[in-house]
């Protein structure tokens, strides 16, 4: 079956997946409608969409900007994480296609680990997470994880320390891998929401550090 093409709204949420807009950034309009090949207007209704998901900020008179996440979104963020992928794998099946796709994601943070190149493990580390939600075969859990993949990248990109966040967890990536095709969907379960237990408390323990409310 066809897959419908992504709204302009999807395709700036990747890109803030991706660490290509950093938080606080101001966005131009001018600028991002030309880089992006689209009129103003078809701009403004996606930054309107990102901005109901907290992505994005108007600020009257000022413009868009990227929204930079508070500590209490980090907690919400993690705890909807820890729901929805922990339920997910609840329920997965060892034998789903997505496995070979979760599989690819490691090994590819696991190279660019040896290479040094922390903002490749952090992409590779979303990748991984969306194809463990992608074991649900729910289109609407996918989106759902989508917009907590684009705050939480806002998150660490305000942090701007990519090897203290992403480093530690490539090595659990593949503990939960592990778990799930040796010991069963519970284990890797469980395996992830340690993990993910431990990387609230690392981000929040570096915003405190930061002084961020």
């Amino acid at each position: 079956m066809l897959q419908p093409a992504p709204s302009l709204a999807d395709v700036l949420r990747e890109q803030i997946i991706a660490g290509d807009f950093e938080p606080g950034a101001r966005l131009s309009e001018a600028a991002l409608a030309a880089q992006l090949g689209v009129s103003r207007n078809t701009l403004r209704e996606a930054f309107r969409v990102l901005a109901q998901h907290g992505l994005v900020e108007h600020v009257p008179h000022r413009g868009v900007s990227v929204a930079s996440p508070s500590t209490a979104d980090v907690i919400d963020i993690y705890r909807a994480r820890r729901l929805i992928e922990c339920g997910v794998l609840r329920a997965a099946s060892p034998l789903h296609p997505g496995v070979a796709v979760m599989r690819l994601a490691l090994e590819r943070g696991e190279s660019a680990v040896e290479a040094g190149d922390w903002v490749t493990v952090g992409t590779a580390n979303m990748a991984f997470h969306r194809a463990l939600i992608a074991l649900s075969d729910s289109p609407r859990l996918e989106r759902s994880h989508g917009q907590l993949a684009a705050e939480l990248r806002l998150a660490f990109l305000a942090i701007d320390d990519p090897e203290s966040l992403h480093r530690p967890f490539v090595a659990r990536n593949r503990a939960v891998l592990e778990a799930l095709t040796g010991d069963g969907p519970e284990a890797a379960a469980d395996a992830l929401e340690r993990y993910l237990i431990d990387s609230e408390r690392l981000v929040l323990g570096a915003y405190s550090r930061m002084g961020r409310s």
